[in-house]
């Protein structure tokens, strides 16, 4: 795979435009308290306000991350939850409406896609949110904000997994679990840019467009055990944990003495490290950083076009149900992003 080189981005000048101040309440999708998909539903609710150094953001679109149907289940961050109603939702693609000072190198009117601190405010399931302004970025040129708002919180992720803790490099072989899915496509793409040789474990209908992103072998599940084909590995990024068909201790068996376990589903594997040590393994965690620079870096090279996002479903606001159910069903390809306003 050919990727285009990566350029330095031109920094747009700062000026202020007019943007209408919001209103007093606003559209969410929100949980009354934690349970099924149907516990998500319309509502009105007060707009946040920022203070200090945060951005008070318009969202366009909202991503939908596996975190956080957790969440709305009763897992994940849910015990973080300080109260209800409660809008969920992590990703968004908006436009700023307020900045922190007159000369913010994010004035009102810019474009913008980050992570809000969710649960500790609202989420970007809404039609305001408030954001810490180190946790976002420019929004690419070349991407809508629906594609835009795919990106943060899976992107990321994957650029910690492979840049910052595999440290991707020439030669590398890295096998990823689960690399069709909004975080997998994104690490395959970055494991590939930097030189490495990337193994997937996918379904087999995704195999072509996994090899159009990066991969150089892609293992079906369903047909093949990945330790029969696959052995030395320098890293393992699991995205899929212990919980299945003991992916994780299977791991373990193909990765090179002093190699790297990386997982990331948290509690899928409670004895993982031990497990890791006993086989001369290192072993790792990981949880994502909201990092706007980083991000910034992503955005470079999706307009550089040598990353793309896939967008799968596109579900209006009102719809954010139907979304988490469509996500639970486990066979999204790349993202699922909710339209929550007009561009």
């Amino acid at each position: 795979m050919r990727f285009r080189p990566l350029r330095p981005a031109s920094v747009p000048e700062s000026i202020p435009v007019a943007v209408a101040d919001p209103p007093e309440t606003m559209r969410a999708a929100v949980i009354d308290a934690t349970g099924s998909p149907d516990s998500l539903h319309s509502s009105s609710v007060e707009v946040p306000t920022p203070i200090l150094s945060e951005l008070l953001v318009r969202v366009v679109a909202a991503g939908i991350n596996p975190i956080d149907a957790k969440t709305r289940s009763g897992a994940g961050v849910s015990a973080a939850i300080a109260s209800y109603p409660a809008a969920l939702g992590f990703d968004f693609s908006g436009i700023v409406v307020r900045a922190p000072y007159e000369s913010h190198p994010l004035p009102p009117g810019t474009a913008v896609y980050g992570m809000v601190p969710f649960p500790r405010s609202g989420g970007s399931y809404a039609e305001y949110a408030v954001v810490p302004s180190q946790s976002v970025a420019r929004k690419p040129a070349s991407l809508s904000h629906v594609e835009a708002a795919g990106v943060p919180l899976a992107a990321l992720t994957a650029w910690g997994l492979v840049v910052e803790t595999a440290h991707a490099h020439e030669g590398q072989r890295i096998l990823i679990h689960a690399g069709s899915g909004g975080v997998g496509h994104f690490a395959v793409q970055f494991a590939a840019y930097f030189g490495a040789h990337v193994t997937v474990t996918a379904s087999g209908r995704n195999a072509s467009w996994l090899r159009e992103l990066g991969a150089s072998v892609v293992i079906d599940y369903a047909t093949t055990r990945f330790e029969d084909v696959v052995a030395e590995v320098d890293v393992v990024i699991d995205l899929v944990g212990n919980v299945h068909d003991r992916t994780g201790e299977r791991s373990l068996t193909v990765i090179r003495p002093g190699g790297l376990y990386i997982l990331v589903p948290s509690g899928s594997w409670p004895g993982y490290a031990e497990a890791a040590a006993a086989v001369a393994v290192r072993a790792t965690g990981y949880k994502v950083i909201p990092d706007g620079g980083a991000l910034a870096t992503v955005g470079r090279l999706l307009d550089s076009g040598a990353v793309q996002v896939y967008i799968d479903r596109v579900f209006d606001l009102a719809d954010a149900a139907a979304a988490h159910t469509e996500l639970e069903k486990g066979h999204t390809r790349g993202k699922i992003v909710l339209r929550v306003s007009d561009d």
